[in-house]
């Protein structure tokens, strides 16, 4: 079987494209221009990376990003009221909080202060719970991710079999609300699961979000499957793989991402899209709807 190859950098340049008309036509008939505030605590180098390709994205763009730096020690309540500042700024229309954050914070009160008008990660409780009944405002920048790549190749999801590998608040857990918000199937596994072959091998969609390298090899995948690696590890030699064993599971796979260049792209692309989209609600909350529609808004 010849497998296809699901560029994730490719996809999000497309829709990159798009939202950069978005943007300048924003500008242009509101005189808006997409706000992002981003907040980093301390110096861990993997989150400051993760800042600065954020950061660099926007700038892309054209969405104008402001990054706020706190030390480790930086008390719980400065934090806070950095936030709420946040959200009476007229100009930040998305607040992004990059995690993780150090053990003196509580993480849920942290995301539950950011505005639900301006949680482009789509983190807080209402966002969450939304993706229940499908009310949500902003949903979460990689399972959103992972259901772009899923449309952009025309893969149907009604009456499929997906299983998810990993129950995450971040992936695993709104990943599978998403889908079944689209009438597929959905089983989930995680630490606790007893033989997780059993339900990757029923699998006509497989999304892997463990964190465990090449956890899933050729023998847990049914031919012809879709594959979604949202798995990122680095090992001691310094390689970056993701959480399937990529050339072995190719062999079987119809549709498969890479380890790097998948779903990673696609991530800070959907947080370009939600910013975008909060600026654009912001304008219709407090001016009328005066603008086009969005050229995004049609991102597959």
């Amino acid at each position: 079987m010849t497998v296809r190859i699901l560029d994730g950098r490719a996809i999000g340049r497309a829709i990159r494209t798009r939202i950069t008309i978005d943007v300048d036509e924003l500008t242009r008939f509101a005189g808006v221009v997409p706000g992002l505030a981003v907040i980093l605590i301390g110096g861990d180098p993997a989150s400051r990376v993760y800042v600065t390709n954020k950061m660099k994205a926007c700038v892309d763009v054209g969405i104008r990003s402001t990054l706020i730096e706190y030390p480790d020690d930086v008390p719980a309540e400065v934090l806070i009221e950095s936030i709420r500042r946040l959200n009476e700024d007229p100009v930040t229309h998305g607040i992004l909080v990059q995690l993780p954050l150090p053990p003196h914070h509580d993480v849920r009160a942290v995301l539950h202060t950011i505005s639900v008008e301006k949680d482009v990660d789509g983190f807080h409780l209402y966002n969450v719970g939304g993706l229940v009944v499908g009310d949500t405002i902003f949903s979460p920048c990689t399972p959103f991710g992972v259901m772009k790549i899923l449309d952009h190749a025309h893969i149907p999801l009604e009456g499929r079999n997906v299983t998810i590998v990993g129950a995450s608040n971040i992936v695993g857990k709104p990943m599978a609300l998403m889908m079944m918000r689209r009438d597929a199937t959905v089983a989930v596994c995680h630490a606790k699961t007893r033989d997780v072959a059993q339900y990757t091998i029923l699998a006509d969609i497989l999304v892997v979000a463990a964190g465990v390298p090449n956890l899933i090899l050729p023998q847990m995948v049914r031919t012809g499957a879709v594959v979604i690696d949202v798995g990122i590890n680095r090992l001691p030699d310094g390689r970056l793989v993701g959480d399937v064993d990529f050339e072995g599971v190719s062999r079987k796979a119809s549709f498969i991402t890479p380890v790097p260049g998948g779903v990673g792209p696609m991530t800070v692309t959907m947080l370009l899209v939600n910013t975008l989209s909060a600026a654009r609600r912001f304008v219709e909350r407090t001016r009328g709807p005066i603008l086009p529609p969005a050229h995004s808004e049609d991102i597959t």
